[in-house]
């Protein structure tokens, strides 16, 4: 009898001590910049950017040699200023991104994520003839962020 009741006073221990398992449902992911390309002949024609390279500084290339019609790239959360090369054949362009990152707090079981306010957007213009920015802040993934010409 007395093992019993040891035996069930350590199963009420046991189980009185277990935590509440807490399960993420929301989306807590830090968003990524979309940017979609254009034609700059008929602006509200998708055109594809072919033979494209993109890095980022020290970074080795993030895409090589694809064809798209839109990217999606990271911003570097620890700065307020991250600045993208997109080659095109033989033509390098520099896109710089401006942007102050605020953490926002999801809930417990997701923690935080990072959005970008004030962003802004400048270029050299090599192969990238103009841009729209659609967005002064990121913080979704829903849409694209940048209508890209070229």
């Amino acid at each position: 009898m007395r093992k019993i009741f040891g035996f069930l006073f350590l199963m009420v221990i046991i189980i009185s001590g277990c935590e509440k398992d807490d399960f993420c449902i929301k989306n807590p992911v830090t968003p990524k910049l979309i940017l979609r390309f254009y034609d700059d002949a008929d602006r509200s024609t998708i055109k594809t950017a072919d033979d494209l390279y993109v890095w980022s500084g020290t970074k080795d290339s993030i895409f090589e040699n694809i064809s798209t019609d839109s990217l999606v790239i990271p911003l570097n959360t620890n700065t307020n200023q991250t600045i993208y090369s997109l080659s095109k054949g033989d033509v390098v362009e520099q896109f710089t991104i401006d942007y102050t990152p605020e953490n926002e707090y999801v809930s417990r079981s997701c923690g935080y994520k990072i959005i970008f306010n004030n962003v802004s957007f400048t270029t050299d213009n090599s192969w990238i003839t103009d841009f729209t920015q659609i967005e002064t802040a990121i913080d979704n993934q829903n849409t694209a962020h940048v209508q890209v010409f070229h």
